[in-house]
Order: C-alpha cells, then sequence, then structure tokens
C-alpha cells in the first residue's frame, strides 16, 4: 500500500524555496503569458514562512468513478480563469521582502494526479483514501508552478465510487475565499446551469414608525453596546497580547508538541452527522447552530479529555461531581475571521466565466481571535450549548479580530514578515484547538459534472495538534478533524465522542419537553 501512494505521489515535490530571479521579474524566463503581476499581500506572505506553511485540502466524494478529460475540460473554463489559479510566486532576488504573483502559461497535467489501484488487493479502501492524504499532507506543494494540484482517487469507498482531494497553499486565499471559488465550480445536478444556493441569515425587519421617546432609547441602547464592544474589545486584545507573550494554554493529551516543526503531517478525518438534529436542538433552544456545533464539540472533547486523563490511573468516573478532569483547564481555539467583504458564489461564477481579473473579496485579509472552551462533565447535556451560547454571544461584542489584523499590519509595516509570523505562530501554539463552521449547498451538486455526496474541509501545517471543521451539506454536517497523531493518536474515538454528544443533547431536549418550542 505505502508503493501504491509513493506511486500516486511521483509528481509532487517538496520545493520549499520560492522561485527567484535575478533580473527584476523575469518573466521571459517563465514563459509568462502576460506582464501582470500583483504584490502579495501582507497575509499572504505570512503563509510562505516555513513556519507557517500552511495548506487548505478539500476532498469530494463522488457518486461515480471519474475520468480525467472532462474534469481538464471544465477546470479550462472555471478555476483556470481565476488569475491565482494560473500565477507563480516569484520572488525578486535583489529584495527578497518583494514577492509577487505573475502569470504564466499552465500545464493541466501537472497538477492532476490520478490515482488507480487494484482494489482487490485492499484490505480496506477507506484507509487507504485516509492513509493517502495523511501522506500527501507530508509534502508541500512545488514553488516552481501555481500553488494547487487536483488529485482523483478512484477507488469505492461505504460513502463514495471516487474522491476528489483539491489541495491548495493558503497564501491563494483564505478558507471563505478557496471554498465559494470550489463552489462557483459546481453546478445543482437537478439543473446543471443553475449555482448552489447557500443559506443566508435573515435579517430582522427595522421597526418604523417609532416615537421620539422610543427613538432616544434605541440610540441610547446603540451607544451602550459600542460602549460594551469597546470594553470587550479592549480585554480581548490584552489577553491576546498576553497570550503571545507567555499565557498558554493548558498542557493537556491533545496539546501540541513544542517542535511542531518537524511534524507537520496530520491525520484527516470525518464523521457524517444529521444537519437535522442540530436544526432540531437550535430550534428547541433557540440559538444558532453554531451554538449547537460549538456546543457538541465542547461535550464531546470533554468525554475525550475525561477518558485520556483516566489512562495509567484511577478512574474516577464521568459524572459532573466525580470524573478525571483537572480544575481550571484553560483550553482555546485560535479563530481566523475573513474582513474582506466576501465576493459571493455567483459573483465568483461570473468573473470566471468572463475572464474578468477582478480581485474584489479575494485574498487574505483576516483578523485572529481567541474562543475559550468550556472542557468539564454536565450532568444536563443542555449546558453544554448554553455555555456555547454565551460564549459566542460575548465574542460577538467585540472588534478583537479587527484589531488584531491592525496589529498584524503594523507588526508587518514597522518590523517586518519574520516578527509577524513569529507571533501568529505564538498565537496558535499557545493554543490549543482551530475551529471553524462553514455553510454549505442547500442542494445536490456536482463538481465537473460528477454527483457530490459529501464534500469537507480541512489545512495542515498549523501549529495546532487539533483544527476542527464544521461544513453543512443538504440534510448532512459533516465534522473534519485533522490532528498530530503524536498528540491525538485515536480521531476517529474524538469522531464518536462529537456524534455521542450530538445524540446526548438531543435526548435531553425530547426529555425535558423543550420539543413543545417546536409546536
Amino acid at each position: 500500500m505505502e508503493s501504491l501512494m509513493a506511486e500516486g505521489l511521483r509528481s509532487r515535490s517538496s520545493g520549499l524555496k520560492p522561485i527567484e530571479t535575478k533580473r527584476k521579474w523575469g518573466i521571459e524566463e517563465y514563459n509568462m503569458v502576460t506582464v501582470e503581476d500583483e504584490p502579495l499581500s501582507p497575509m499572504a506572505r505570512l503563509f510562505h514562512d516555513r513556519r507557517f506553511d500552511v495548506h487548505a485540502v478539500a476532498f469530494m466524494a463522488c457518486k461515480t468513478r471519474i475520468s480525467p478529460q472532462p474534469v481538464k475540460e471544465k477546470l479550462v473554463h472555471t478555476l483556470l480563469k481565476h488569475p491565482r489559479f494560473t500565477s507563480l510566486m516569484v520572488v525578486d532576488e535583489e529584495n527578497l521582502t518583494d514577492m509577487k504573483w505573475v502569470q504564466t502559461k499552465i500545464d493541466l497535467d501537472q497538477h492532476i494526479i490520478i490515482v488507480e489501484v487494484d482494489e482487490t488487493q485492499m484490505e480496506s479502501l477507506d484507509k487507504f483514501v485516509e492513509d493517502y492524504i495523511y501522506n500527501l499532507s507530508k509534502t508541500s506543494l512545488d514553488r516552481s508552478k501555481p500553488l494547487w494540484d487536483l488529485h482523483i482517487i478512484n477507488v469505492k469507498t461505504r460513502q463514495a465510487e471516487s474522491v476528489v482531494v483539491f489541495r491548495v497553499h493558503h497564501s491563494l486565499g483564505d478558507g471563505t475565499s478557496l471554498i465559494s471559488l470550489l463552489l462557483a465550480c459546481t453546478r445543482q445536478t437537478a439543473d446543471d446551469l443553475k449555482l448552489p444556493t447557500i443559506p443566508t441569515k435573515k435579517r430582522r425587519p427595522t421597526p418604523s414608525g417609532y416615537s421620539a421617546k422610543e427613538g432616544l432609547w434605541r440610540l441610547l441602547g446603540k451607544f451602550w453596546l459600542f460602549l460594551v464592544m469597546l470594553l470587550n474589545t479592549a480585554v480581548d486584545v490584552f489577553m491576546f497580547i498576553i497570550t503571545i507573550m507567555f499565557l498558554k494554554d493548558t498542557k493537556t493529551p491533545i496539546s501540541a508538541s513544542a517542535d511542531f516543526e518537524s511534524n507537520k503531517a496530520r491525520r484527516i478525518v470525518h464523521r457524517i452527522i444529521s444537519l437535522d438534529d442540530l436544526k432540531f436542538v437550535k430550534n428547541a433552544m433557540n440559538v444558532t447552530i453554531n451554538d449547537v456545533a460549538l456546543g457538541l464539540t465542547q461535550a464531546g472533547l470533554s468525554q475525550y479529555l475525561n477518558r485520556r486523563y483516566a489512562i495509567g490511573g484511577k478512574d474516577k468516573g464521568a459524572t459532573e461531581r466525580s470524573n478525571n478532569l483537572p480544575n481550571g483547564i484553560r483550553l482555546r481555539s485560535c479563530l481566523c475571521f475573513n474582513l474582506r467583504s466576501s465576493a459571493g458564489i455567483e459573483d465568483l461564477a461570473n468573473m470566471m466565466e468572463s475572464g474578468s481579473k477582478g480581485k474584489r473579496g479575494w485574498g487574505n485579509w483576516f483578523g485572529y481571535a481567541l474562543l475559550p472552551f468550556k472542557i468539564a462533565l454536565r450532568d444536563n447535556p443542555l449546558d453544554y450549548v448554553k455555555e456555547a451560547k454565551a460564549t459566542v454571544d460575548r465574542k460577538k461584542r467585540s472588534f478583537e479580530a479587527l484589531s488584531t489584523l491592525i496589529m498584524a499590519e503594523l507588526l508587518i509595516k514597522f518590523f517586518g514578515i519574520k516578527v509577524a509570523t513569529e507571533v501568529t505562530c505564538k498565537g496558535f501554539s499557545n493554543s490549543t484547538i482551530c475551529f471553524t463552521n462553514l455553510v454549505g449547498p442547500q442542494e445536490e451538486i456536482g463538481f465537473c459534472g460528477y454527483p457530490i455526496t459529501y464534500f469537507a474541509p480541512s489545512t495542515y501545517g498549523q501549529p495546532s495538534a487539533l483544527m476542527i471543521n464544521f461544513q453543512s451539506y443538504i440534510n448532512k454536517m459533516i465534522i473534519v478533524v485533522s490532528v498530530d497523531e503524536n498528540a491525538i493518536p485515536d480521531p476517529h474515538q474524538l469522531l464518536d465522542d462529537f456524534e455521542d454528544s450530538l445524540n446526548l443533547i438531543k435526548n435531553a431536549v425530547i426529555e425535558k419537553g423543550l420539543v413543545k418550542n417546536l409546536k
């Protein structure tokens, strides 16, 4: 099996050095098709530091086996119309901090890798795909080509007939931009002319016709909220600064090792649960899907850590009063917030169709926020969701992400990219988790004409030993974890704990009669 994976990765190269040229942007040397170029944004340059060499991956499970030729033909008219995916990252040798995207001709055969195996020789095809992605995470994209590739794995798994792994260097764009672009390359299977539809948050109607007294109270309420946000921001920024300086999370069994640079490989596994179950809890408790997702994550992590702390010692139980968890565990996620006005799926599709070079809503322009996780066992499972809601509501009333973005740009401007990278790595390494929750299509979609049963995004190369992604798709919620196996050797058990936690919360809603709220 190892030899098959090596064959599948034969065209990959570690290529850790960016392209350099003695002549200022030596366009002729690289067969460039246009003289247009664009400087890398400060945040994109950060991702080219060896300590923060982060790659985004999205794997799509398809209902049929895939032929590469239709995929190539479709990509020419979609993905390759986006300038980032036909650009080299070029560095001026005279000024190594001067990095630009420069357009080039592209050979699709160098970017599309076809993996064919003798399925009769495989003990577990699901394990083969999992190991293939794990081995892929040990490599970096070749800087001598545009920084993306597509792996087509034609093997039958439990949930699909084939799997497509789309890998992109994170310097090309933030997670929101990349997922939006991927979805802009898909169409609804029921109508291949229609783009996917993504549910959006409905705005509350603005009341009209209120009296002058009511208007004054509304104005005072907004002013008070602004003061609260300023106070919360001051506290959050202070906590962020001391986290970078010295305030580390509690050392737990899932903490990353100090020498994470020597082992950036990640085991990426997933679990599909019912989105309807999350909506059931959401409606019964009058919270958001994000609150439920965070609540079941805190519950699952608490159960998992309680079990891990019992290893090698006396098991005290798994109740609120008697358990193995130390008191006062500090465990946080370093969240990345996209602060750019993101282009929608339709905007990106129109841009690719017209061949426009517009960059509205594209790139890396994000800030950081520290999201505390409550690690404790609760006899009432609904407490996990209530605590998650309180945490999220508090974070919504803060300009922390915007403030950290400004701080990062000032660091880059006055102290250089190396200092900014060191600060960013400190923020991630002194916290424990990366956590995201993304909204997906409401109907079945097809990639290059092939219907998708599910798709799931993740990353590797980040300092954290654990990354958790929630991705919705039709009536499914896909939980994806990217783990350092030195810290989390049993990621499937962690997924079991997440799924069990959702069932506990759902059953508690029914037992306590909250289902009446739905009537």
